[in-house]
């Protein structure tokens, strides 16, 4: 039975649409791209296009002599060739005759050289390489794998680091080998990572450079927020740095479940925006590494591979210290209290101040019914609800809460217009503008039921970035600085030099500021730590 162009999956040859994937096998494959069917080096069969760059395009491939499922990248700059419709060879006028033969020069070597690699495990494995229709093909595996960013998405839009940190040390030492024969990646991004069925990371997207950055022969392609500023400038210089930016970039939306700023906009406003809760969440040498990874200026960011494994590994009595600090942040008030109590305050009094507590919010939020309250009622004249009341069910088809959050407190109470009161806290929030609503409750969606009593809206109103008084940090060590700037939602870097003074590995001072200050929660701190006294050479 022939193949769908669409899944590659066998479908009757009476049919056209694909029963598995809905490919419509009837269309054709428009130029430039090679036409469905279309057989390479005797075996590798061409399916529907996956996805362009500026320098290749990559096919959906089947071998014949195996069965296996492929993917096949045909070299392909864009506005250097000519291809009809339902043809295969490439067509070059004379004036491009030039620019094209050494962009192809440079994509042959380029695959060549990375196939040399002895270690392939964390990469998309190369099958094959040759040329035919006057252009260049490189067969790549494609079979078995998810994309990084579906991944993401099942662990809950992002990673915790003990999750992350095995998934990505071998994606840093296959950078690592890869500059060691004189080549980069330039375009590290959840775009260009996959994980197998045995959750291993795997890296995909591989192009010149010619193609990964602006001011050459081909249209670059540039994955915003993964893509360094030197990018982005005429034929700068790429190198190890570059792709620290990546890797560092492509971490940061592991942990975080978001990218950076993109390049461009960082100019404006070089702050990486991680929420407090994050950089809480996540060990504070870890937070280091990744706004040392992230510096704007090439210069200023972590400059090899061995410095970015030492700023992502800590020791393990470090690792034990931050280990109570997030766990101690992470508890619940009630659960604080619960280890309070060891120390001779009443659990009882605790528990019946969080059940008076709770009462209190359901007494606030109460009058808007939820179809799975289980107080339903408990606050309308009695604790039932009345007879006339029609029970919730999950066919509700009567009004429903809107969305507020984002929205400024004064403009829903206008709305409101009196109709519903509006209950407000306030909470410190680094994302949503002071006096809008972060969150609502009763929820977006849910159900409004009349029940004759005064209707009520609780919500959290931001109160803007959270402002923290910046500890004395001068003469204590680099870890314990970075572990006490982190708690306060900061985040530490470092700078060092040599000092006659200060013992190696402690704090001289704080970089543009002074103990006392006060500073915007998810800040960058930087602290100027000791070499000590400068070795001058041996004596005679």
């Amino acid at each position: 039975m022939p193949l769908c162009m669409g899944c590659l999956n066998e479908i009757p040859a009476a049919d056209s649409v694909c029963k598995v994937c809905g490919f419509d096998n009837s269309e054709k494959q428009t130029a430039p791209f090679l036409p469905y069917g279309t057989v390479l080096n005797h075996k590798y069969v061409v399916a529907k296009n996956l996805d362009t760059n500026g320098e290749s395009t990559r096919y959906l491939g089947y071998d014949k002599t195996n069965g296996k499922v492929l993917s096949i990248r045909e070299f392909l700059p864009i506005g250097l060739f000519d291809r009809g419709d339902d043809e295969t060879k490439l067509f070059v006028t004379p004036q491009d005759k030039s620019s094209f033969t050494q962009a192809l020069e440079d994509f042959t070597s380029y695959y060549e050289t990375l196939n040399t690699l002895t270690d392939k495990a964390a990469m998309l494995n190369i099958e094959d390489i040759f040329t035919e229709n006057g252009t260049a093909y490189v067969i790549e595996e494609n079979d078995d794998l998810i994309s990084f960013t579906e991944y993401i998405e099942h662990h809950g839009g992002h990673l915790e680091w003990d999750t992350a940190r095995p998934l990505f040390m071998p994606i840093i030492t296959l950078i690592e080998n890869i500059h060691k024969l004189g080549i980069g990646h330039y375009a590290i991004s959840p775009s260009n990572l996959y994980v197998t069925s045995a959750g291993k990371l795997k890296l995909g997207g591989f192009s010149t450079e010619n193609e990964r950055k602006r001011g050459t022969m081909l249209k670059s392609q540039l994955y915003g927020g993964c893509a360094a500023p030197e990018q982005y400038q005429n034929n700068a210089t790429l190198d190890v740095a570059t792709d620290i930016y990546g890797l560092t970039a492509t971490l940061f939306y592991a942990l975080t479940g978001n990218l950076p700023a993109s390049a461009k906009e960082r100019e404006k406003d070089a702050r990486l925006l991680i929420s407090t809760n994050t950089v809480k969440r996540l060990p504070p040498h870890v937070v280091t590494a990744l706004a040392n990874g992230l510096q704007m200026k090439s210069e200023a960011r972590i400059s090899d591979f061995d410095e970015l494994r030492a700023q992502l590994s800590v020791s393990s009595t470090v690792q034990a210290i931050q280990d109570e600090i997030s766990r101690t942040a992470s508890m619940t008030p009630i659960q604080k209290e619960a280890e309070r109590s060891k120390s001779g305050v009443n659990p009882t009094a605790v528990g019946l101040v969080a059940t008076l507590v709770a009462l209190l919010v359901f007494a606030a939020i109460g009058l808007l019914w939820l179809p799975t309250n289980p107080l339903m009622g408990l606050f309308t004249n009695g604790s039932t609800v009345p007879a006339t009341l029609p029970a919730p069910t999950e066919d509700w088809t009567g009004p429903v809460m809107a969305d507020y959050t984002g929205q400024k407190l004064d403009d829903v109470k206008a709305a409101f217009q009196g109709a519903v009161k509006v209950s407000a806290d306030g909470d410190f929030s680094d994302t949503v503008p002071k006096g809008n609503i972060i969150s609502q409750e009763p929820p977006a969606g849910s159900p409004i039921m009349d029940t004759g009593s005064e209707a009520v809206l609780y919500v959290v109103v931001s109160k803007g970035p959270q402002m923290v008084e910046l500890p004395d940090v001068v003469g204590k060590s680099y870890t314990a600085a970075a572990e006490e700037l982190t708690n306060l939602g900061l985040v530490a870097l470092q700078e060092v030099e040599y000092n006659s003074t200060v013992a190696e590995g402690k704090v001289i001072e704080i970089i543009s500021h002074q103990a006392g200050d006060k500073i915007e929660a998810g800040s960058e701190i930087t602290v100027k730590v000791s070499l000590g006294k400068e070795k001058t050479g041996s004596s005679n």
